[in-house]
């Protein structure tokens, strides 16, 4: 009886031994299979988020090569729109004046004369637009008044360059004759009172502190009785002056003024009308000439290279009369 009871417990040991055997292998290729899904999913993700690393990293580094890109071509092409604005405005001085070499040097017939110690010319400078033409006008060291183009795509920082100044004019575009380079929001002789006073409000904001506005080109506006009315009603009730750039014998500026009970303001001499130094120290002499014949003189320039050379060059002459800003005439 033993012996029999014996043989059961080893068979019975024997078959789970071969359950434990079975389960075993069972439970081992199951991690094993499980082991190579989780190693293959991680070296398969590391490899993925490498690859993607990759991609981004390039990426980036292709959008700031192209953002690097735009910034040297826009700066390029505003260096270049510069460039053009400064040759163009060398070139054709002429036209942006609007009149004849005999207009230019034709005194003011009305002019009154002035008691005064000394005689005294007021110089100021049309058409700055740019950082370089400021630098260049005050590297004279003379009291100069300069007039400032009203923002546009071409010059965006007037605005900020006249707030760097004491005293300084606004250079307002006006409807001309005949003249194909016109300015953004040139007045019109059509504009309506509503119109004008909305390119002053405008002017007033960007510039706070101006007090004085001349014309730039403005042969036909200023020509017309009633664009001229319109505009200096809009200006008085700014408490803006206007000086007269004269940049047409027809002008009706001092009916208008004569008829509003305001001082007539208006420019003598034109100093570059040609753009040579000889023309140019020339035309100097003459507003000294005016400057002592009334006592006071008003002469516009532009600040081109000629200009600059020959105000510098002239400055033992200049000694003779005081130099004034236009809030001083």
């Amino acid at each position: 009886m033993p012996k029999k009871k014996n043989k059961k417990k080893k068979k019975s040991f024997d078959l789970s031994h071969q359950i434990l055997t079975k389960t075993a292998w069972i439970l081992s290729g199951f991690i094993l299979l499980l082991s190579t899904f989780l190693a293959g999913y991680y070296f398969g993700y590391g490899d993925a988020k490498q690859s993607y690393t990759q991609k981004l990293n390039e990426h980036k580094i292709k959008t700031k090569k192209e953002l690097h890109k735009l910034k040297t071509d826009t700066k390029n092409l505003k260096d270049e729109l510069k460039s053009i604005l400064k040759e163009e405005r060398k070139k054709d001085v002429t036209a942006a004046h609007e009149v004849s070499d005999s207009e230019v040097l034709k005194p003011i017939k009305h002019k009154t004369k002035l008691h005064t110690k000394k005689p005294k010319i007021a110089i100021i400078f049309d058409d700055v637009s740019f950082a370089y033409q400021v630098r260049d006008i005050k590297s004279l060291h003379i009291p100069v008044t300069m007039s400032f183009f009203p923002p546009s795509p071409i010059h965006p920082d007037t605005p900020k360059l006249a707030a760097k100044e004491k005293i300084y004019m606004i250079h307002l575009p006006m409807e001309a004759m005949n003249f194909h380079k016109e300015e953004k929001n040139t007045l019109r002789v059509d504009d309506s009172v509503d119109d004008i006073k909305r390119r002053i409000e405008k002017i007033k904001k960007d510039f706070p502190r101006v007090h004085y506005i001349n014309n730039h080109t403005g042969s036909k506006f200023t020509s017309d009785l009633v664009a001229v009315k319109r505009l200096i009603k809009v200006l008085d009730d700014f408490d803006i002056t206007f000086i007269d750039s004269r940049t047409t014998a027809k002008t009706q500026v001092p009916r208008v003024m004569k008829l509003y009970g305001n001082r007539y303001i208006a420019r003598d001499v034109f100093l570059d009308h040609k753009g040579d130094v000889a023309s140019i120290k020339k035309q100097i002499k003459e507003a000294i000439r005016i400057s002592k014949k009334y006592g006071i003189a008003i002469a516009i320039g532009h600040p081109h290279k000629n200009t600059i050379k020959a105000l510098k060059e002239s400055k033992n002459i200049l000694k003779d009369v005081d130099l004034i800003y236009v809030n001083q005439l």
